[in-house]
This record gives structure tokens, C-alpha cells and sequence, in this order.
């Protein structure tokens, strides 16, 4: 299975990071950093912001940051409009979804609806997948919980459906 991972409006670097070395340990070909997520090696930013955030970012990486491909995306809509017309199948991980019904990570209605590439999408900490990006996802998934939080970290959240999409 090939899987391209987005980070759409990740605030904490910290949760980049550890998201940056969940893809790496799990394989995935390419991380897509949309929105306001904070960027690795951004040669946008002025030399002491760079050098910050960079730190940052390594600090929970530990150099995962520097083993993929990442890219920064302008336009994120555009890029996951193109890699849907590429036989990508793009899927949010989300759960409260107003008039959507999630279909749950690793079970069997996940694993019948399941395609080898994929694009799986991340949205901010506390309010999700923005909402301009529900008509392009063919599929949300959420992670199954027990307790009494309804979610868990971003960044704990990836390792769990990058592992789940992995070895299902």
C-alpha cells in the first residue's frame, strides 16, 4: 500500500514531529504540510524562525524530518484533487462528521472500501478537517474509542490509522 499523508492546520510543532516519525517508521512515500502547519526547513522564514522551528520540529522527529519527502503545499485542495484523479483514494481521519457516518479504522467495512494508494488526511488539534475538504474525501475513518475522551492527540491519532491502514 502507498500512502501519501497530510497535515492540514497542525498547530504544535511537537505534534508534527511525532507525526514526521510515525510516517517514516511506517513507510509512507510522501507528507503534504497544508495550511498553517508549521514547516521544516521553510525557506520562507527568516534564518532564526527557520532554525526555531526546525528545532522544534526535530525535537519529537529525531530526524524522521530529514528521511521523507515533504513537500509544502500551496493550494491543498488542487493537490488532492490531483492525486484523486492519480487512483489515489482520499480519506479523512475524523470523527463527529455532521450528516457523514465514518466507517471505523480496521474493520471489515473499512477493509472492503480500502484501495493500495491512498491519501490519508489530518486536521487541526481541536476542530478537525476543515470543512472545505469534506467534498473531496471518498472516505472518513475514526479510531474505535472505550473511554470517555472522544479523541485522541493528533499525533497519537496518526501512529493508530497509519498502523491500522499498514496491517489491516
Amino acid at each position: 500500500m502507498e500512502i501519501v499523508l497530510v497535515l492540514d492546520n497542525i498547530r504544535s510543532t511537537y505534534n508534527v514531529g511525532a507525526i514526521l516519525r510515525s510516517a517514516e517508521g511506517f513507510g509512507v512515500s510522501k507528507v503534504i504540510l497544508s495550511g498553517y502547519t508549521p514547516r521544516v526547513h521553510d525557506e520562507n522564514l527568516l534564518p532564526h524562525l527557520r532554525s526555531k522551528l526546525d528545532k522544534e520540529i526535530h525535537k519529537t522527529a529525531l530526524g524522521a524530518e530529514d528521511m521523507l519527502d515533504i513537500y509544502s503545499s500551496g493550494d491543498i485542495i488542487s493537490d488532492l484533487k490531483s492525486y484523486a484523479s492519480s487512483g489515489y483514494q482520499i480519506i479523512g481521519l475524523e470523527n463527529n462528521i455532521p450528516d457523514k457516518k465514518p466507517v471505523l479504522l480496521c474493520s471489515k467495512e473499512m477493509k472492503s472500501q480500502l484501495k493500495d494508494k491512498i491519501v490519508l488526511v489530518l486536521g487541526e488539534e481541536v476542530h478537525g478537517i476543515d470543512y472545505s475538504l469534506y467534498d473531496i474525501i471518498d472516505l472518513f475513518v475514526e479510531i474505535p474509542m472505550r473511554g470517555k475522551k472522544e479523541s485522541f492527540n493528533v499525533s497519537v491519532a496518526a501512529g493508530i490509522a497509519l498502523f491500522g491502514l499498514c496491517y489491516n
